[in-house]
């Protein structure tokens, strides 16, 4: 049986074409690019079997990839890559929270949003948390800043389900594994024993195991299972962690978890060398701080252009300083209190510039952690484009970091990387290190090979490992021999034979006998354009992504077009074609221009303004006529399309549903909305509202006016307004209000010329009614909110969402008179970006007495009218989140947006409103 062929469609991926998956899935955060032979997405165990025979049996080799976040080319391939992101995400929660057996393609985070209400977490804590994945995790023996080399994967797992090579499939966590392993793979089972007995036999390769797993080490097979466990079941079991996807694919995998000391305060303490601060990092840590993170003089340097670098640090006249950001974390208040009290006297004995301030205020906690996090941004974001960005990973006894920082600022300097930047984990002697790079030029490939030379003899000098965290990759795979000798080297290569007689798996990751491997298949990055050329390619934009399991993610928008530019320039003209027929859809239609994906990017793009222009760009012709037109009668056409629902609400749903099916097959999908038959009539005009003494100006949506309430109930405007009567507070509408419009139809569409008109319109009248800005602007709809704070902008009034309005001068003058029992919540986009999702709980939280913000959460991706031209976006979004409401029973379903409540109300089967509608249904005073 044969693997499918390039050019064969791939599932998983609406309309992609072979071409069109590959190039897109093919990126990841390292610097090497290989384009796989093909893509599949196994979905059960079985699957995976089945690919691991089919692969072996063609003869070709087979990379397993989830979230694309390794840094070090493990997740690269030119032959067949199994994605498994779009399943085994599976996440059940055991004994209380004490244990939780997860699916390798969960992510971290989504994994301690299911544990965070039992109070417990995973032990590992990669910064990537967002994006990367517990396959990713696993495979990496991935750590972070606190949990060490103590509560590690290899620490804290408990069991397996291993899919071998040979399609075997053991669990381990069955009573008769190792009996059982023994009888499906004997060779297996008593090849891991004579290993053992062979590295035990040997003083010198015992000694070598046990100083480079004292600490933080992913360097080669983690042969440290070889001396902890004798069963071969176990001694498996922890192989596969660090294995790289080369010996096998963990199909799930059962942790112990820690739990979650919610009292934590934080500080930063200055030194005038990095000496001193290398210094004190033993101290810190022998005194019992979680943290102890490491920034260098460059550091500090980047930190100060950061536009919200803490004052302190901002006036610091940074020579050759160096800054150790610290961190107490305790299970309560009182015993955070207590170790404050214990760390005073170590604290005031430290070399310091300034006296240490550890701080519980959350607002300076974000800003210091945000300063130790916001380097990657600095760095990657400035780099000039073109390059490469690399971040790499070391760990030296932490009695060598100083020696061994200095040793790395000075190669810096010796080859021409200016403004590299060390950060790192003090107190475990593991230093990350940034510089950038273009491959494209002989000499700069040159100097990078020097370099990569110098910096391997300046660690294994320093007895430390050249991998602490991101794993050997292709980056070091042809190192492991220096750091580990001749005979563990031959031990490595003897695990690899075992579990993959025939090499298939992740060829040239971990183990590499070509000493200049990791020099090929680098990446050259391509100019293409300004939105986008900053991207670094992480990833962690994707979990936030509402098109992620239909089409693309805001990385695969980006890498394509460098895809398409690098086509065109190679004269490439079939695969160009090919890209550029698919990116429409892929690409443009099928993006939210939500924003969520700037949230999560640690460079600050917004992949929706590529989108957004790029609409622009092809915003010609009719429909961009009949939007300008719309532009000047918005009152007429809001009413026109409210009508229309209202005639089609009357009629039969199947008769209305062919008349849009034939519109869209003549005019296009992207320019007829699908009518489906939960949609709601048409809502009630807007009209304006004077008032003698108002304290706000309120801007009620026009998407009230086009689709009304379910069963006839207030809309969140109507709701808004009775709210206010009942509350005492006056507000006025402004005339003209039925012509008015936030703006982001136009915008969101690309017709700009439209958008302007409006956005001028709308500007003048606020400015008016608001008194030349003092009185605030309240809308009822969170995403028209955000349109109107970036019209808001260029002009002098402030916008405000009704719901934190509400919770500010509404509330406290109401009383609950009708109690909702429980009540489940869609946050927006909008709400997120406009930080007011605390407030929305908040307001649930007064009129119910069980109040849930499902952990599967996104982004429902109607965007407008998203939902209406391209229904399978939204069903594709929303489609996690509504198992999960599905699995429960609620009195009551609220959101902030009104084209929001219509997606979830499509993919629930129940009305979601607007809370305000609720919190009013809930006040009404008793007869």
């Amino acid at each position: 049986m044969s693997i499918a062929a390039p050019a064969e469609r791939t599932t998983g991926v609406t309309g992609a074409t072979g071409a069109t998956r590959r190039h897109a899935i093919a990126h990841d955060a390292s610097h090497y690019l290989l384009i796989p032979s093909s893509v599949e997405s196994p979905e059960t165990v079985g699957d995976v079997a089945d690919l691991m025979r089919r692969v072996r049996a063609a003869g070709t080799s087979l990379t397993f990839r989830s979230g694309g976040t390794s840094l070090s080319g493990q997740g690269s391939t030119a032959g067949v890559l199994a994605d498994t992101r779009r399943h085994f995400r599976a996440i059940r929660v055991l004994d209380d929270g004490m244990r939780v057996r997860v699916g390798p393609g969960a992510t971290v985070r989504q994994v301690n949003a299911s544990l965070a209400r039992h109070g417990r977490k995973l032990g590992p804590d990669p910064a990537s948390e967002v994006a990367c994945t517990i396959g990713g995790v696993l495979a990496n023996n991935s750590s972070g800043m606190v949990c060490g080399i103590t509560q590690n994967s290899y620490r804290t797992v408990e069991s397996l389900v291993v899919v071998l090579p040979s399609g075997t499939v053991v669990d381990t966590a069955l009573p008769d594994a190792d009996a059982a392993l023994a009888s499906a793979e004997p060779e297996l089972h008593s090849g891991l024993t004579r290993l053992r007995e062979r590295v035990l036999a040997d003083p010198a390769s015992v000694a070598t195991v046990e100083r480079l797993f004292s600490r933080k080490n992913t360097m080669g097979y983690g042969v440290n299972a070889l001396l902890d466990f004798e069963r071969p079941v176990d001694i498996l079991a922890h192989l596969m962690i660090g294995s790289e996807g080369t010996l096998g694919f963990i199909s799930s995998a059962t942790f112990r978890t820690v739990p979650v000391l919610g009292s934590v305060a934080t500080g930063l303490a200055v030194f005038r060398t990095l000496a001193d601060a290398a210094a004190a990092t033993s101290v810190l840590a022998d005194a019992g701080f979680a943290t102890v993170e490491l920034m260098d003089a460059t550091s500090l340097r980047v930190a100060r252009q950061l536009p919200d670098c803490p004052d302190d640090i901002a006036a610091l006249a940074v020579d050759r300083h160096a800054a150790l950001l610290i961190e107490l974390q305790a299970g309560d208040a009182a015993t955070l209190a207590a170790e404050r009290r214990r760390t005073a006297a170590v604290l005031d004995a430290l070399p310091v510039v300034d006296a240490v301030v550890l701080s519980p205020e959350p607002a300076r906690r974000a800003s210091l952690w945000h300063l130790r996090k916001g380097l990657y941004t600095a760095v990657a974001g400035a780099r000039p484009s073109g390059t490469t960005a690399l971040l790499e990973d070391v760990a030296v006894p932490v009695e060598n970091l100083g020696a061994f920082c200095d040793g790395l600022i000075a190669l810096f300097d010796r080859f021409g990387y200016e403004n590299s930047v060390i950060f790192g984990h003090a107190k475990d002697g593991n230093v990350h290190f940034m510089l950038t790079e273009r491959f494209d030029q002989p000499e700069l490939l040159a100097r990078y090979r020097a370099f990569t030379e110098a910096m391997v003899d300046l660690v294994l000098e320093f007895g430390g490992s050249l991998k602490a965290e991101h794993g050997t990759g292709r980056v070091m795979a042809p190192f492991v021999s220096r750091q580990y000798g001749d005979e563990l080297y031959a031990v490595m290569w003897e695990i690899k034979r075992l579990f993959d007689p025939t090499g298939m798996l992740n060829p040239g990751v971990l183990l590499s006998d070509d000493p200049d491997s990791y020099l090929r298949d680098l990446k050259i990055t391509s100019t293409v354009e300004s939105e986008v050329d900053r991207c670094v390619e992480c990833g962690y934009c994707e979990p936030a992504c509402p098109s992620r399991d239909l089409t693309l993610t805001p990385r695969q928008r980006i890498v394509l077009r460098r895809e398409m530019a690098d086509a065109e320039r190679r004269g490439d003209s079939e695969l160009l074609e090919e890209l550029r027929s698919d990116y429409e859809y892929q690409g443009v239609e099928t993006c939210a221009v939500d924003g969520m994906c700037q949230s999560a990017c640690p460079v600050g793009i917004n992949t929706g303004d590529l989108v957004r222009r790029l609409r622009a760009e092809t915003a010609a012709g009719p429909a961009a006529a009949v939007w300008g037109g719309a532009s000047r009668q918005w009152g007429a056409v809001t009413a026109a399309a409210g009508a229309a629902l209202t005639i089609a609400k009357a009629l039969p749903a199947p008769a209305v549903k062919a008349a849009t099916v034939v519109g869209r097959s003549l005019l296009g999908a992207d320019q007829v909305p699908l009518y489906s038959a939960e949609l709601p009539g048409g809502g009630r005009a807007r009209r304006a509202r004077a008032a003698a003494e108002p304290v706000a100006v309120f801007f009620p949506a026009c998407v009230g006016t086009m689709f009304g309430a379910p069963g006839g109930a207030l809309s969140a405007s109507e709701a808004f307004i009775a709210l206010c009567e009942r509350a005492g507070v006056e507000v006025s509408v402004p005339d003209g209000i039925g012509s008015l419009c936030c703006g982001t139809p136009w915008k969101s569409k690309g017709y700009t010329a439209g958008y302007e008109r409006m956005s001028d319109r709308v500007r003048e009248v606020l400015t008016e009614a608001t008194d030349g800005g003092r009185l605030p602007v309240v809308c009822d709809a969170s995403s028209c909110t955000e349109g109107l704070a970036l019209m808001a902008e260029s002009a002098g009034f402030r916008v405000v969402d009704s719901i934190a309005f509400a919770g500010e001068h509404l509330l406290p003058a109401l009383t609950v008179t009708e109690p909702i029992g429980s009540m489940v919540l869609h946050p927006t986009c909008s709400s997120a970006q406009l930080g007011i999702d605390p407030v929305l709980t908040s307001l649930a939280s007064s009129i119910a007495a069980e109040v849930v913000t499902p952990v599967a959460w996104g982004c429902c991706a109607f965007a407008g009218d998203r939902g209406l031209l391209h229904p399978e976006l939204t069903a594709s979004a929303t489609a996690a989140e509504a198992a999960e409401v599905a699995s429960g029973s609620f009195d009551a379903y609220a959101s902030t947006n009104r084209t929001c409540e219509l997606g979830m109300t499509r993919a629930v089967g129940e009305d979601y409103e607007h809370i305000l509608v609720h919190l009013e249904r809930a006040t009404r005073q008793q007869d």
